[in-house]
């Protein structure tokens, strides 16, 4: 996953993921219930993207991995700015997506989640 498109088509996976430019047109979110777990600079080549991550987890995976930096214009205890330069693999990917969604997720309220849910 090193495009554009194929971030998106990923991120349109999720289960009520929404897009959004609350930024302006050269930043792109993906939200669920609101609240961003996906931000994308898309002024940046290689694109970059902004993922929420366990704090713990994100130091361990900057040291393992150059390609993976404190998050830009962000808490960058819980953000970590993933450089798609070719160097994660495609799973490392899906997984910090994957992983990014479901902290967001737990954070919405059960009323926010079972609504989700309904949709």
């Amino acid at each position: 996953m090193q495009t554009l498109a194929e971030l998106r088509a990923y991120c349109q996976t999720k289960p009520s993921s929404q897009e959004d430019m609350p930024f302006g047109p050269e930043v792109l979110t993906f939200k669920v219930g609101g609240k961003m777990y996906a931000l994308c600079q898309l002024t940046e080549n290689p694109l970059r993207i902004n993922l929420k991550c366990e704090p713990e987890l994100a130091e361990l995976l900057r040291a393992k991995h150059p390609a993976i930096l404190p998050g830009y214009h962000m808490n960058k205890r819980h953000w970590n700015t993933l450089i798609l330069d070719g160097s994660l693999t495609h799973t490392t990917l899906t997984e910090l997506i994957d992983l990014s969604y479901e902290l967001v997720l737990a954070k919405l309220s059960k009323q926010e989640r079972n609504s989700l849910q309904a949709n």
